[in-house]
């Protein structure tokens, strides 16, 4: 009878007991969950320039320089630009340009882009030419040296052909009339190979190698090189990250990084030095082609991280030369893309801009 008093005495605390840990061990065990999440890394992004598929800010733009593209923008990325370009030649009035373009990106390395195109040359005001253009990168960033890009583009003509674009010559060769302006400008087709790299985050280059025909007329033909080096001289801003929020939990932060991309330096200004070879040459001419070199500095200053201002004065070299090329070139970033590698940048359609 004692014994049975007891197990009966026992069974109801026993009972309490198991059912108290039923309900302690879960909040328990939240609270282990709790100290370890505590100790595991958290990573904090910073608010900054995305880059396109892990490129430089710098690259990650539509135009690199006013005479070079480099890479891609990011996929939702929209750059708009209007370019200046003055062309200062023998035996001619000076040659205006006016051009406006915009680049949209696309997913998988991917751009699209329409240009126009208007041009003033002694007295004539005219809409030159329209174009439609694409670009596409074989690879994410840095994936293959040199990270090369196609760009291919249609350009349609519109206006009058208003000057000879060969060899600079004096009017009177042209017979007692000058040039005929009477002929409409042809169509033409463009591709390009672009090239570019940053060295050491200190020197950022591109090339580009291009060829264009035009399909009607006297089916002129225009292949080259163009090349830009430039480096920052300053970088007056950078992104920087936020300050961790008070420990009020008790929950201590670790290794406290950026993402990729998210943080890079705001290049406000940079200068270098960028340079063109072309040869044109059209039916009548083939075995003689007018070779010119242009050469001279070239400056970006970014007031916004969305707006650029690039100017190159570039200056011949020889007599077949144009003693003056000028290209100003004012955008405007619209954002798009994110962090990550099918992030969009900050990072441009003809190189030439005729």
């Amino acid at each position: 009878m004692q014994r049975t008093y007891c197990v009966r005495r026992t069974l109801p605390r026993l009972t309490i007991l198991i059912a108290s840990a039923w309900f302690v061990c879960p909040a328990l065990n939240l609270s282990i969950r709790a100290q370890v999440a505590a100790e595991q890394e958290i990573v904090v992004t910073a608010p900054g320039w995305p880059s396109a598929y892990g490129a430089p800010p710098a690259f990650s733009e539509s135009r690199f320089s006013p005479l070079t593209n480099a890479y891609v923008l990011p996929p939702g990325g929209v750059y708009t630009s209007l370019i200046y370009e003055l062309d200062v030649v023998h035996f001619r009035s000076p040659d205006h340009h006016w051009t406006q373009e915009l680049e949209i990106g696309l997913p998988y390395r991917f751009n699209v882009a329409i240009e126009n195109n208007v041009q003033r040359y002694d007295g004539d005001l005219q809409d030159a030419t329209f174009s439609f253009e694409a670009r596409y990168a074989f690879a994410d960033w840095d994936k293959i040296p040199l990270n090369p890009t196609i760009f291919a583009e249609y350009k349609m003509g519109i206006g009058d052909i208003l000057h000879d674009e060969g060899a600079p010559t004096p009017a009177h060769k042209f017979g007692p009339g000058g040039f005929d302006k009477s002929q409409d400008i042809p169509d033409a087709y463009e591709v390009r190979l672009l090239l570019s790299e940053d060295f050491f985050d200190k020197v950022e280059w591109a090339l580009n190698a291009f060829f264009e025909q035009e399909t009607a007329g006297d089916r002129g033909r225009e292949w080259g090189i163009a090349q830009s080096v430039e480096t920052p001289l300053h970088l007056f801003h950078a992104a920087s990250l936020p300050t961790p929020a008070p420990d009020n939990k008790n929950v201590r932060t670790k290794n406290v990084q950026p993402v990729a991309g998210t943080a890079a330096p705001w290049e406000e200004l940079k200068v270098g030095i960028e340079c063109q070879f072309r040869s044109f040459s059209d039916k009548f001419s083939r075995g003689s082609p007018y070779n010119s070199f242009v050469i001279g500095p070239t400056a970006s200053w970014k007031p916004t991280r969305a707006t650029s201002l690039d100017v190159s004065p570039l200056f011949g070299v020889n007599h077949k030369s144009p003693e003056m090329q000028l290209f100003v070139v004012l955008s405007y970033y619209f954002g798009g893309g994110g962090p990550g590698a099918e992030a969009g940048g900050e990072a441009p359609a003809s190189t030439r801009n005729r």
